[in-house]
């Protein structure tokens, strides 16, 4: 979608126009922290929104946390904070309830969920982070909408996010959200913790995470959540970076999505780019190249019009690299046409080059992607 102008994305309709969101919801909204049971109330009539958003054909992903909170209780861990091995062990009871309300909730919309548990590595590992897309992707693709949260189960504390406004961020950065909506006890950002200081200020929109801005930062005021304010600042960078809009909003309400789309307070952090936009900068700027794919002038001619590059129009290629690096792309006579995201290995395309797709199972023995660069991955120069 085109990226609205900061006075129209904090406007009521703004989120019914979005093509794809991703909506990450709270332990202590979601989680009664009396007895650790889903609050199923609620819950339900966030389905409700869902449903709506699906009806009107967005792509839906939830990024919930929860499962400790549920799990904890059911393994009568006490209160306090639970060292790793006890966190995962609670995660592993709580991720099944939490994942069978989810689906009893969403099952009378006729809406398939599908779980999916991430650790950091998964969106920092090249070949991981493909993968992880690429399925993500196909499940919107044939109308799922994906359940997401952190594999604590397996991370260690040096491959995990720690909090679930990160994992979120990364998600809507991974699949170019149009918008990253977080579900909070708080309304949105202060200038201060308006627990402590009756003077704090609302701050309705941001532009950019200033230092004045990272200093509104403050604690989690939950026992039962890991993040904060601080989190989702950092969230926020990623997200705008990435050309993605964030909203903070209160979520400890029935059906919070219709309620902020019928303007309930919130917090709007705006880019400046649209997810596309910035995408295709950040593969034209800031990766670097691992090698050199050639091209003809019939794939040229396709690449300007906006198409991907097929293995068919590829005569050459020069370097070595993995599937997920980025390449440029050249023609015949030398000009540097484009960078872009390789979805095979040198040593693969070097096999499949001036082929047809048609042909790729056959050669390589497996069926990969039709094309060698998506032109969602691909920059012109």
């Amino acid at each position: 979608m085109k990226q609205p102008a900061s006075d129209q994305i904090i406007s009521s309709d703004y989120l019914s126009k979005c093509r794809r969101i991703v909506i990450k919801i709270g332990s202590n909204i979601l989680v009664d922290p009396n007895d650790g049971t889903v609050r199923k109330a609620w819950l339900r009539s966030l389905a409700d929104d869902i449903a709506r958003c699906r009806a009107r054909g967005q792509d839906v992903v939830l990024v919930s946390s929860g499962a400790i909170a549920i799990g904890r209780r059911h393994l009568n861990f006490g209160a306090g904070i639970l060292k790793l091995e006890e966190s995962q062990a609670a995660a592993a009871t709580g991720m099944i309830r939490l994942a069978h309300a989810y689906e009893e909730t969403l099952a009378p919309h006729d809406i398939t969920l599908a779980q999916v548990l991430m650790t950091l590595d998964d969106s920092e590992n090249r070949k991981r982070y493909l993968n992880a897309r690429n399925t993500l992707n196909t499940l919107l693709k044939a109308e799922a909408v994906p359940l997401i949260n952190e594999n604590d189960t397996v991370a260690t504390d040096e491959i995990r996010f720690g909090d679930n406004d990160r994992l979120a961020a990364r998600v809507a950065a991974m699949i170019s959200a149009d918008a990253l909506i977080l579900l909070s006890d708080v309304d949105g950002l202060y200038t201060a913790d308006p627990l402590l200081s009756p003077d704090a200020e609302f701050v309705p929109v941001v532009h950019q995470i200033t230092p004045e801005i990272d200093a509104m930062g403050g604690r989690s005021g939950s026992d039962v959540g890991s993040g904060g304010m601080i989190t989702k600042l950092v969230a926020a960078k990623i997200v705008i970076n990435a050309g993605c809009a964030m909203v903070i909003t209160k979520g400890a309400v029935n059906n919070p999505l219709g309620k902020l789309e019928a303007g309930a307070r919130c917090t709007w952090f705006v880019p400046s780019d649209t997810p596309r936009t910035a995408r295709k900068e950040w593969i034209a700027g800031s990766l670097k190249p691992h090698g050199v794919i050639i091209i003809d002038d019939g794939a040229l001619g396709a690449l300007n019009q906006g198409k991907s590059l097929l293995p068919v129009g590829v005569t050459d290629l020069e370097g070595s690299f993995e599937r997920g690096d980025a390449v440029i792309v050249r023609s015949a006579d030398g000009h540097e046409l484009a960078h872009g995201l390789s979805a095979y290995s040198s040593r693969d395309i070097a096999r499949i080059k001036g082929y047809k797709t048609s042909e790729i199972e056959t050669i390589l023995g497996y069926r990969g992607r039709d094309e060698i660069i998506h032109r969602d991955d691909l920059a012109l120069l």
